[in-house]
């Protein structure tokens, strides 16, 4: 069964034996703080390790691989033995991988940020289908406020290209509105998403992920994702991630004290506190 978010991760131990970990989550934003080198990124490792072993479902595997990983995770609701995730992180790396080189290669992708906005281009227009899918399915019904949900179904995608708009207007950078797939508008020529700088890559990637999720209820893992942007982006992060999806439940890392600081202090918890 899969759950709407994560409750609790439990962690046997980060390294040789030590740092028993459990972090009891709110449903909503999670953020996870420390000095360099206290366990920050390894917990989160851990745990996409843990809810990526979820996806094969071998039944007869599972159990052994969760105690061998040492990673126990609960679920709300409780009896979930799963829930629907996505990762991002914040290095933009050259690709090395020879299998994605290969199938990327006519598109002239060169980094890790390149190959995500690959990915999410494809997702962008599968969550398009879903979008005309639903509206269709409202008049077919004959809901007596079909007209309403219908425009209130449409206004997602074009509230989200508003917000990019205007994340990117410091740099003349409009979204095409014509185009099924993510292109620019830049002093009078179409700019592919591939020419963004790093920051404007990462900030695209992170709403576009949320915004594919179609306001469903998934858990969103970030490791440092404010890396790339500059303290403006920094401070409206996680404004814009809960505004795209309320129903996401945000688990980052971060060292940037701008990511917290419009309102999201009490979402914080030291590594320190959850060493048991």
């Amino acid at each position: 069964m899969t759950g709407n978010y994560i409750q609790r991760i439990e962690i046997d131990s980060l390294w040789r034996g030590t740092r028993h970990i459990v972090w009891n989550l709110q449903p909503g934003v999670n953020v996870l703080s420390g000095i360099n080198g206290v366990g920050k990124s390894t917990i989160l490792r851990k745990t996409i390790q843990r809810l990526a072993q979820d996806i094969t479902r071998d039944k007869d595997k599972l159990e052994r691989d969760y105690n061998e990983l040492g990673v126990h995770l609960t679920f709300s609701p409780e009896e979930a033995d799963t829930v629907r995730f996505d990762v991002i992180r914040g290095v933009d790396r050259p690709l090395v991988s020879a299998d994605i080189l290969g199938k990327v290669m006519e598109a002239h992708l060169t980094t890790e940020l390149d190959w995500q906005l690959y990915q999410l281009q494809r997702r962008f227009l599968d969550y398009q289908v879903n979008q005309s899918n639903r509206i269709v399915a409202l008049f077919t019904a004959a809901a007596p406020d079909a007209q309403a949900k219908a425009a209130e179904i449409a206004a997602e995608k074009s509230h989200f290209q508003d917000l990019v708009d205007d994340l990117f207007r410091a740099t003349g950078k409009t979204i095409e509105r014509t185009s099924n797939e993510i292109f620019f508008n830049h002093l009078g020529e179409r700019l592919s998403p591939y020419l963004l700088s790093s920051g404007e890559k990462q900030m695209l990637i992170i709403l576009l992920t949320v915004l594919v999720e179609n306001k469903e209820p998934y858990v969103l893992l970030m490791d440092e994702p404010e890396i790339s942007l500059h303290i403006e982006w920094q401070q409206r992060l996680l404004e814009l991630i809960t505004e795209l999806n309320p129903h996401a439940q945000v688990i980052l890392t971060t060292h940037s004290p701008a990511v917290i600081m419009s309102g999201w202090s009490d979402c914080v918890t030291d590594v320190e506190d959850i060493i048991v």
